[in-house]
C-alpha cells in the first residue's frame, strides 16, 4: 500500500521540517504514486526528460556523469528524504544519471504539477528553491575538496558527512551505519584511485578513526576525524522535504 504523507515515517525523523495540515494536503495530491527498484537499476539517465520527480522514502543510490570515454564521476551520494530530478523539471533534461545502490522505494510526483508549487503554495515553493541552494553548497566544498584537500582528508572529509547524515536520518547504533557502496564509488567521487582509496582508508583503520567494512561504517571519533578532514562539525540543520 502507498505510504499516506500523514503517517510518513520520515516526518517523524528530527531533521525534517514538520509540515501543517495544509501541505500535507496538498502533498498527498502533489504525489501520484511509489516506486520500488531493485539495485543496480537506473532510476533517471542523463539526458532523458523524465515526467516525473521523485522523493527517496527508502534505501540508497548514486547520482553520477559520464564522460565520452565511457568513464564515470560520482557527483553525490543519495539518502532517504533527498529530492531527485529537480534538473530535469527545471531544466528540460537530466545533467546526470540516477541508479539506485540498495533497494529503493520512492514517492512519484508529477513533473507538470510542480508549477502548481509556485503558484499556490509558495512555502513549499521556497523548500525547493531551499534544496537547490544546498545542493550548490555541497557540490561548493566537494569541489574545494576535490581540488584542495590531501587524499586522506578527502576521504576523511567525505565519510564525515556521510556519518553525519546518517545520524540526523537516526541510521547511526553503537558509532556504526549501514553504508553499501564499494570502495570504488568513493573512489569515483573523490578522483583518487582505487588503490590510493583502500590504502588510505587502512591508514584511517589503524589511527582508529574509523572502519569500513562488509557494508557498515564505524567512525570511533568524530572530533578527530574532522580535523584530519580539516573541516568543521556541521551543526544539525532541519531541512524540509517533499
Amino acid at each position: 500500500m502507498a505510504q499516506s504523507c500523514e503517517t510518513c515515517p520520515l516526518q517523524k525523523r528530527s531533521m525534517f521540517k514538520e509540515l501543517t495540515r495544509d501541505e500535507i494536503r496538498f502533498m498527498n495530491r502533489f504525489k501520484v504514486g511509489e516506486l520500488t527498484v531493485d539495485p543496480g537499476t537506473p532510476i533517471l539517465m542523463e539526458g532523458s526528460n523524465s515526467p516525473q520527480l521523485y522523493t527517496v522514502f527508502d534505501g540508497m543510490g548514486l547520482r553520477h556523469k559520464s564522460t565520452p570515454s565511457g568513464d564515470r564521476q560520482v557527483l553525490n551520494f543519495i539518502f532517504p528524504g533527498d529530492f531527485i530530478g529537480l534538473q530535469a523539471g527545471i531544466m528540460g533534461e537530466m545533467g546526470h544519471s540516477v541508479e539506485a545502490t540498495t533497494r529503493m522505494r520512492l514517492c512519484v510526483f508529477d513533473r507538470s504539477n510542480v508549477w502548481t508549487l509556485f503558484k499556490s503554495h509558495p512555502a513549499r515553493a521556497y523548500d525547493l528553491t531551499w534544496i537547490a541552494a544546498v545542493e550548490e553548497h555541497f557540490m561548493g566544498e566537494t569541489l574545494l575538496t576535490m581540488g584542495q584537500r590531501s587524499a586522506e582528508a578527502k576521504i576523511a572529509w567525505a565519510l564525515l558527512r556521510i556519518f553525519q547524515r546518517g545520524r540526523a536520518l537516526g541510521l547511526v547504533r553503537n558509532d556504526a551505519m549501514p553504508l553499501p557502496y564499494r570502495q570504488h564509488d568513493l573512489a569515483d567521487a573523490l578522483g583518487l584511485s582505487l588503490v590510493h582509496t583502500n590504502k588510505t582508508l587502512a591508514r584511517l583503520r589503524t589511527r582508529q578513526l574509523l572502519n569500513w567494512s562488509e557494508g557498515t561504517l564505524t567512525v570511533h571519533d568524530v572530533k578527530k576525524l574532522a580535523e584530519v578532514a580539516e573541516a568543521e562539525l556541521e551543526p544539525e540543520m532541519r531541512r524540509p522535504i517533499l
